[in-house]
């Protein structure tokens, strides 16, 4: 590490707003299944102080029931079959269910009888695993699926099938760049499907780029509130085929610390990624590395200091080719902006090393 990165934050501030406190405001019975990922062990900061009515986490409820955990380890059919359990029962009103699956997230874990499937198709050691994981998974959002078409609720139900990042090393990503932790497309770049019948056109395939932050304001304009004035934009437009142009400007990423173990053709021999700024404007994505940025004169040194890569994402969607040096022109614009955002939002920027001041391994950026 060259800087002292930002301090992990662990958990979700009690102050912020989130989905489910907005729903429920709206009249909406709320449930989280599965992967939380946000407390500190405190009450404030579990799922039921902060707008869920119910939280079943999934595997620790099943741990003692070796039955369960033989025909069900990763726990995909349990969770499933709860928030069948919560939609069934909360039918007759507005709900909202965030099904937060831990497949396909390590440990590797699936039925007997996928991996045995998977191995008769010739896969060995955990690509077997991985990939009875992935079809027991998909196998579970079937189920839902079904119920939801079998009880009529489908005609009247949003279902969103996203994830938070992308593939780990021991798939490769191509032809994008990079894995999870890493900001090429492969580590950003998500599968968003969106399904509900007689609303959304099967089929359609819209290119615009969106981002998780989307979901807030998609979901509190779904339920009638008009007020929201936060982050995202409201995807309904472009879900329901009423708008074919980018909906918003940019779309920003921020990480001022490290993640361990390198992304394969990534840029680090050591570290998935280190302190980055990344903007996404129209077809061009920009890369700003704080340390070569911070240490190696700036903006004044952009030429020599390797601070910055630019990639035009339409005709080079996996990041071969940085344009930098060679597209000054969008490399300012793209760079201009990001810089703007940064001081607009007080974005926390890693600082120098000293005597004093030195980074410790609890300052490295980790993951669950």
């Amino acid at each position: 590490m060259k800087l002292v990165p930002v301090r992990n934050t662990i958990s979700l501030n009690p102050s912020f707003n989130t989905i489910a406190e907005g729903l429920k405001g709206n009249g909406y019975a709320t449930a989280i299944f599965g992967k939380w990922h946000l407390a500190d062990g405190s009450k404030e900061t579990r799922p039921e102080a902060q707008g869920f009515d119910l939280y079943f986490e999934g595997n620790k409820e099943q741990s003692d029931k070796k039955s369960n955990e033989a025909n069900d380890p990763k726990g995909v059919f349990s969770l499933t079959n709860e928030t069948i359990k919560f939609m069934e029962a909360n039918k007759q009103k507005p709900f909202f269910a965030y099904l937060a699956h831990n497949a396909i997230h390590s440990k590797l874990e699936a039925r007997p009888e996928s991996i045995d499937k998977f191995r008769k198709k010739g896969l060995t050691g955990n690509m077997a695993v991985y990939a009875a994981c992935t079809y027991d998974l998909d196998a579970s959002i079937g189920i839902l699926l079904d119920y939801l078409k079998s009880s009529g609720l489908e005609k009247n139900t949003l279902v969103i099938f996203t994830s938070d990042n992308g593939a780990t090393q021991q798939s490769s990503q191509e032809p994008l760049r990079g894995n999870k932790g890493s900001y090429y497309e492969g580590g950003i770049r998500e599968p968003f499907v969106a399904y509900w019948p007689n609303k959304i056109k099967s089929g359609t395939v819209n290119s615009n780029p969106i981002i998780n932050l989307d979901l807030y304001p998609t979901f509190i304009a779904l339920a009638g509130d008009k007020k929201f004035n936060g982050d995202g934009e409201d995807l309904m437009p472009l879900l329901l085929g009423q708008k074919s142009e980018t909906i918003r400007k940019s779309i920003y990423w921020y990480f001022p610390g490290y993640l361990d173990n390198p992304v394969i053709r990534g840029r680090d021999k050591v570290f998935r990624s280190r302190p980055v700024a990344v903007i996404r404007k129209g077809d061009f994505k920009l890369h700003l590395y704080l340390e070569e940025w911070l240490l190696d004169g700036g903006k004044a040194k952009i030429k020599d200091n390797n601070a910055v890569e630019l990639y035009n994402i339409k005709t080079d969607e996996g990041e071969h080719n940085n344009l930098a040096g060679s597209n000054t022109t969008k490399r300012d614009e793209l760079l201009t902006d990001l810089l703007d955002w940064m001081k607009k939002t007080n974005a926390p920027l890693p600082t120098k090393i000293t005597a004093t001041n030195k980074p410790v391994q609890g300052n490295v950026g980790g993951e669950n």
